[in-house]
């Protein structure tokens, strides 16, 4: 398995989410975005408790009034993730919401208003230690920029955001993140490309708008995976018209996949053919079914057949070859004991917790205090 990323990141300065680090050479953050109606103060709690269930690192909550801003109020009593806060137009709004202990506050200084009013969105920021994302999309640039640019594109994309930041940079206040986000992904590659070399704060990496959970999996996995290849993103959001558990399944995959994070079961399996000594896609099917709740990371190989089973085993925690007439369970690479088709899932279900106990006991010892830290 894949123990360490040869990626070279972006060197960025960093910047706190509560008490998530983004930026500065900390883990690339995961986060969605709650779909639930904020007043709605029960169905909001229990959706960002699924989103901390599946290991989510930040979850933004829109506040599009001061009702919400109450339910805000009282939803940031009950959950224990960081929070950002998503503002739009009413500046008085974000100064409530900085009141309640939001821990960053999406807005665009562009549509806050006067300058009087973004100073005291940003006073108030400062005074609470209270980082911003600035956020640029594609499908809402502003006038200005549309009668410049016949369509949206990447360059009115970097002159929107370095815009906004102009706005930071007078009211000297560098504690933010941004993202340039479009449907689109070859518009959104070369915006961030652009304005990487450009600004040293984090980047929030996201394609926008990517579709349903197939297709938007899919579109995201191409133009994120592409810009952390080349080294770029800090923290990410993957925008899928799906439940928000998938866009944090969906964001670790992609990072495990690049060995940039490893949260959760690593799971390598084979295709299937006609040597598959057990019905693998069955098997994989219910075994990622019931490890969901595993955020421990742990390396899981399920192949086939004797062609590269024993190869794929050697190098994960837990490993199972295909054989006839009784396949092969591997623990650490070597060969542990045998397992009859009928048994396969309830085996490897219990190989895998046995070992995620294992790990958690392990860190429990090492961690101060014998409290286990986040993955």
């Amino acid at each position: 398995m894949l123990t360490s990323s040869p990626i070279t990141r972006r060197q960025s300065r960093r910047i706190m989410v509560g008490n998530v680090p983004v930026g500065g050479g900390a883990p690339i953050s995961v986060q969605s975005m709650t779909n639930t109606e904020t007043c709605d103060v029960e169905a909001t709690v229990a959706q960002i408790q699924r989103l901390a269930d599946v290991g989510a690192d930040i979850v933004r909550v829109s506040v599009p009034s001061m009702e919400a801003a109450e339910a805000f109020r009282a939803i940031r009593k009950r959950v224990s993730l960081p929070l950002v806060a998503d503002i739009h137009f009413d500046y008085k709004i974000a100064l409530k919401v900085a009141e309640y202990g939001v821990d960053c506050l999406r807005i665009n200084p562009g549509n806050i208003g006067s300058e009087k009013r973004i100073r005291a969105v940003i006073d108030a920021a400062r005074d609470k230690g209270i980082p911003l994302r600035i956020g640029v999309n594609a499908g809402s640039l502003g006038k200005v920029l549309l009668r410049k640019y016949p369509e949206p594109c990447a360059e009115a994309m970097v002159e929107s955001a370095l815009t906004q930041i102009d706005i930071l940079d007078r009211l000297d206040f560098q504690d933010f993140k941004i993202s340039l986000k479009a449907s689109e992904i070859f518009m959104t590659l070369k915006a961030y490309r652009q304005l990487a070399g450009q600004i040293d704060q984090p980047l929030h990496l996201g394609i926008t708008e990517a579709g349903g959970l197939r297709s938007g999996t899919v579109k995201s996995a191409v133009g994120l995976g592409a810009l952390l290849m080349d080294g770029i993103g800090d923290t990410i959001r993957i925008s899928l018209a799906a439940d928000p558990v998938e866009e944090i399944r969906v964001g670790f995959d992609i990072l495990k996949s690049l060995g940039l994070r490893s949260k959760g079961v690593n799971l390598v399996a084979c295709p299937s053919c006609s040597r598959q000594n057990f019905d693998v896609i069955s098997v994989v099917n219910e075994l990622e079914s019931r490890l969901e709740d595993v955020i421990t990371p742990v390396d899981v190989a399920v192949i086939g057949c004797i062609v590269n089973g024993p190869g794929e085993a050697k190098v994960a925690e837990i490993g199972l070859t295909g054989a006839s007439p009784h396949n092969l369970a591997y623990v650490h690479g070597k060969p542990h004991h045998k397992i009859d088709n009928a048994r396969l899932v309830d085996e490897l279900e219990a190989m895998v917790r046995a070992r995620v106990a294992e790990k958690q006991k392990a860190e429990a010892e090492q961690a101060p205090g014998g409290i286990i830290a986040r993955g």
